[in-house]
C-alpha cells in the first residue's frame, strides 16, 4: 500500500485512547465536536511559546476538563497561577461553560512529533538552512532515547522555484506495526517564499501489555488457524 495512515488514527481504540473523551446524543454532537475544536484552537494560539504536544478534552454534564500537555508548564501557569487562572476565564467566555483547565508537564520534548515539527517549522522561519535544520532536530530526537525519526518537507525548500518533498530518515520507523509506539506531528512553517508543510514522525519503542487499552483488538483478531484452501 502506498497511502500514508495517520498513526495515530491507525492506533485509536486499540494501542492509544481518544484526545477527546465524551458523549452526546446525534443532535449536540456537532455543536461539541465544533466547540472541541475551538478550544484547541485558541489554547495553540494563546500558548503557542509553551511548547503544547497536545489537548485533551473531557465533559460531564457539569463541565469541561481540558487537558495541556506542555514542554514549558511554567509559561502556562504563570507567577502564583494567575496566567492559568486568566486563561481558565477566557476558555470560560469562549464556549460558555464551566472550564477545569489541568497543565501537564512533559519530560522529555525532543521525542513529541509536533513540538519537533514546530521547532524546525520556527527555525525555517527564521531562514535557516532547510536540511541542516532536519539533521540537527533528528539527532536531538536520537539523542533523547527514540527509537527512530522521519522527517518530511514540502513546498518551495530554500526558496526553489519549483516546489518538491524532500525526506529524512534515522533509525527504525515500523508504521505499520500495532505495538510500535508512532507519534505523528504536523505544522507550517509560513516562509516568504510560501508555506512549507512539516511532517514528522518519531518511534518511541513498544506499547507496554499492561498499559495497552486492546480489548477492542482481541475480540477482533483473526482467527490463528489457517482457512481451509480449496483446489480446483
Amino acid at each position: 500500500m502506498g497511502q500514508k495512515v495517520n498513526p495515530t488514527g491507525f492506533r485509536a481504540g486499540i494501542m492509544e485512547g481518544w484526545k477527546s473523551r465524551w458523549y452526546a446524543p446525534k443532535k449536540e454532537f456537532a455543536s461539541l465536536l465544533v466547540e472541541d475544536k475551538k478550544i484547541r484552537g485558541f489554547v495553540k494560539k494563546k500558548c503557542r511559546y509553551a511548547g503544547v504536544s497536545k489537548v485533551e478534552i473531557e465533559r460531564t454534564r457539569d463541565e469541561v476538563k481540558v487537558i495541556l500537555y506542555a514542554s514549558r508548564p511554567g509559561i502556562i501557569i504563570g507567577r502564583k497561577g494567575q496566567e492559568v487562572e486568566r486563561l481558565q476565564g477566557e476558555l470560560q467566555d469562549l464556549v460558555g461553560r464551566r472550564i477545569n483547565l489541568k497543565v501537564e508537564e512533559i519530560s522529555r520534548p525532543e521525542i513529541y512529533a509536533q513540538l519537533v515539527a514546530e521547532d524546525v517549522a520556527e527555525q525555517l522561519q527564521k531562514r535557516a538552512g532547510f536540511r541542516r535544520t532536519m539533521k540537527r532536530a533528528m539527532e536531538a530526537t536520537m539523542e533523547a532515547g527514540a527509537k527512530g525519526i522521519k522527517i518530511q518537507l514540502a513546498g518551495r525548500l530554500g526558496g526553489a522555484e519549483m516546489a518538491r518533498r524532500e525526506k529524512q530518515i534515522s533509525g527504525s520507523i515500523p508504521l505499520s506495526t500495532l505495538r510500535a509506539k508512532i507519534d505523528y506531528g504536523f505544522t507550517e512553517a509560513k516562509t516568504a517564499q510560501g508555506h512549507i508543510g512539516i511532517q514528522v514522525w518519531i518511534n518511541q519503542g513498544m506499547y507496554h501489555e499492561e498499559k495497552t487499552d486492546g480489548a477492542d483488538a482481541e475480540t477482533g483478531q483473526a482467527p490463528k488457524s489457517p482457512k481451509r484452501s480449496y483446489k480446483r
